[in-house]
């Protein structure tokens, strides 16, 4: 197991010694965007979210993610810009993330999130209704689901 490997474990498992090691491997391998992407998370699973988010973004700007981790490279960073109060940040990030995987609940979800910050209620409740009516398991979300779904762009109608 090489040393980025061996730090990744340590990350899954939740030690503050992964951190050290990210950091030190992003010094000695600054353009890798998967260590980068690694350093990042062990930064937000601490709750270090200011310090995650250059690794976040060095991971954005690099080159190597595979598929889902550039996913989660546009989940992490949207999320912790709209947790540091970076709102127009975090609204662009997860709208980008949403070019590139255009359904995804996650990003959508977290993109709720920022537009209620930026007072943006309704559509942030229409965005979440959205998710809901494609995601919900419960038998009677998915019986309403189309009505769900059409008052979800609507939530202001009235008769």
């Amino acid at each position: 197991m090489n040393e980025a490997q061996e730090a990744i474990r340590l990350r899954e498992q939740g030690t503050d010694e992964a951190r050290l090691r990210l950091i030190a491997l992003t010094e000695q391998h600054p353009r890798d965007a998967v260590i980068a992407y690694q350093t990042a998370w062990a930064h937000d699973s601490a709750g270090l979210e200011a310090e995650a988010a250059p690794f976040y973004e060095r991971a954005l700007a690099g080159d190597g993610l595979s598929t889902e981790d550039r996913h989660g490279v546009f989940v992490g960073l949207g999320s912790t810009y709209r947790v540091l109060g970076r709102y127009d940040e975090a609204l662009k990030t997860l709208r980008r993330g949403l070019d590139e995987f255009p359904d995804d609940a996650a990003l959508r979800t977290f993109l709720a999130m920022a537009l209620y910050n930026v007072g943006e209620a309704r559509e942030a409740a229409g965005t979440l209704l959205k998710v809901l009516a494609a995601t919900s398991a419960d038998a009677g979300v998915q019986r309403y689901r189309r009505a769900v779904e059409y008052y979800a762009d609507h939530l202001d109608d009235v008769e």
